[in-house]
């Protein structure tokens, strides 16, 4: 499968919305519709009780006008005593009372008999709906016309006994700035706004705190699955909340199964494949033992079923280990037993065989084995070729480990480089080989998401070009294949 496939396999879909902004949408919602809902409650009752104490005031006012009230000997309005409160001696203090001659019926017939000095030059309005006609009946009602400022009164109408003329009564009002109510009000107002605002804001923070720790765990999840999918682990590690730890144990169970029957079906293609060759081998014996037609016909074709058994195996090797995932070999200790064994099986040749690597190519993400066919392959190819020297190099592209192949052999033309990797293509019979080694390269390279392509050699002869996924700090997976 190509990094393109996995790539739609993993955004093929469009994703839900993200749990965790679902639940910090969810909780800010809910924080800011309550912390409104209860400031809207609590500056209801707050003015409520504001102007429930501003009326009191007020009637404790009227109270002792009313007790100060009285009527001289001509029938004439008067106050026994002053009253008490200073701002009634002030011009335009913001506290004020009037007293009105009213009939019966509550029609005024004489507005402002007394007044204090604090209304200077004006005077307060009578309740629009006459109301007060009866003795005792408190009317609060409220004004905003007028030279004196926005009011609240309370009004009263009293009958005094020794009243010569019985058909009329005393209506007594008191009036009080409604900033003295709509003040504490508005800074309750404000400062319940700031108060409010910071515990909405400590109360989202407390919700992001409790997100983003509930969700930890699954992030923990994530990065565990990342190593297991990277080969670092074989399960899942650590310990999770007792909600997810089942969900674990599920994975962890389902992961032992796969790689048991991974193992398995390995185990079951090298067995068939040992229980084959050894038929092969007493075949390829006896055909050597003999001279003639047949026995050589009985060598080739055994020597056939061995280079197909070999390719297969390869195959089913790089399936397995692609679907465990993970694997991780060391390219130098490879590269470097490979060029002794090369040493050794064209010693006659005396090949100079250099083997350049840096440090940062620390390690293929695959099999072992698989490692050891492909480079294997690609140098003994190298090594029939070359006239005295074979060079392996690498290098670091992105995520990818390349590998160069070189010798100072007769190379390929341009139009035969790509021939040379298919199945049993010789483009030169003088030199022994069955045309498998090449391609068995080509398929398992493949299989692994990489490539390998025939270029000119800078030393003159051919250059096979290998790219490989590679492990260096990331995860052990074939990398996106960009253009």
């Amino acid at each position: 499968m190509r990094p393109e496939a996995m790539e739609g396999q993993d955004n093929g879909g469009q994703s839900a919305p993200s749990l965790r902004w679902r639940l910090l949408a969810g909780a800010v919602a809910w924080i800011l519709v309550s912390v409104a809902f209860a400031g809207w409650g609590l500056n209801y009752l707050f003015t409520q009780h504001a102007t429930r104490q501003f009326q009191g005031e007020l009637a404790v006012h009227l109270n002792q006008l009313t007790a100060a009230f009285r009527l001289d000997e001509t029938g004439r309005a008067d106050l026994s005593m002053p009253l008490s409160d200073p701002r009634l001696q002030q011009p335009l203090s913001g506290l004020y009372w009037q007293i009105d001659r009213v009939s019966a019926e509550g029609a005024t017939l004489q507005a402002g008999v007394l007044r204090s000095r604090s209304t200077w030059d004006q005077m307060l309005p009578a309740p629009s709906d006459k109301a007060g006609g009866e003795p005792d009946g408190d009317v609060f009602y409220e004004t905003g016309s007028g030279a004196l400022p926005a009011l609240g009164l309370l009004a009263r109408t009293v009958e005094v006994g020794e009243n010569l003329q019985p058909d009329i009564r005393w209506r007594l009002i008191m009036a009080s700035d409604r900033s003295n109510l709509t003040g504490p009000v508005a800074h309750f107002t404000g400062m319940m706004i700031i108060a409010l605002g910071m515990l909405a804001l400590g109360m989202a923070v407390a919700a992001v705190i409790l997100v983003l720790g509930g969700l930890r765990p699954l992030d923990m999840l994530r990065r565990r699955l990342a190593d297991v999918r990277a080969g670092h682990v074989v399960h899942i590690q650590g310990r999770f909340p007792s909600e997810i730890q089942p969900l674990v144990d599920e994975f962890n169970g389902v992961l032992a199964t796969n790689a048991e029957i991974v193992q398995r079906a390995r185990t079951q293609a090298g067995n068939l494949a040992h229980a084959v060759k050894t038929p092969l081998t007493v075949l390829e014996n006896a055909a050597h033992e003999q001279d003639s037609p047949f026995a050589r016909l009985v060598a080739e074709q055994t020597d056939a079923a061995r280079r197909q058994i070999d390719w297969h195996l390869a195959r089913a090797r790089v399936a397995a280990a692609m679907q465990a995932g993970g694997m991780r070999t060391p390219l130098a200790p490879v590269l470097q037993a490979l060029a002794r064994t090369m040493r050794r099986l064209h010693a006659d040749r005396q090949l100079d065989i250099e083997v350049s690597v840096p440090d940062e190519l620390i390690a293929f993400c695959g099999e072992e084995q698989d490692l050891h066919e492909m480079l294997g392959n690609l140098l003994d190819n190298a090594c029939k070729w070359a006239a005295g020297r074979v060079r392996v190099s690498g290098y670091r592209q992105e995520n990818w480990l390349m590998l160069h192949v070189d010798d100072d052999g007769p190379g390929l033309r341009q139009e035969d480089r790509q021939a040379v990797f298919q199945r049993g293509v010789r483009l030169d019979e003088r030199v022994p080989g069955s045309g498998l080694g090449l391609h068995i390269v080509f398929e398992m390279v493949e299989l692994y998401q990489g490539r390998v392509v025939a270029l000119a050699s800078p030393l003159g002869g051919l250059r096979i070009e290998l790219r490989l996924p590679g492990d260096w700090t990331r995860p052990c997976r074939p990398p996106a294949v960009s253009g």
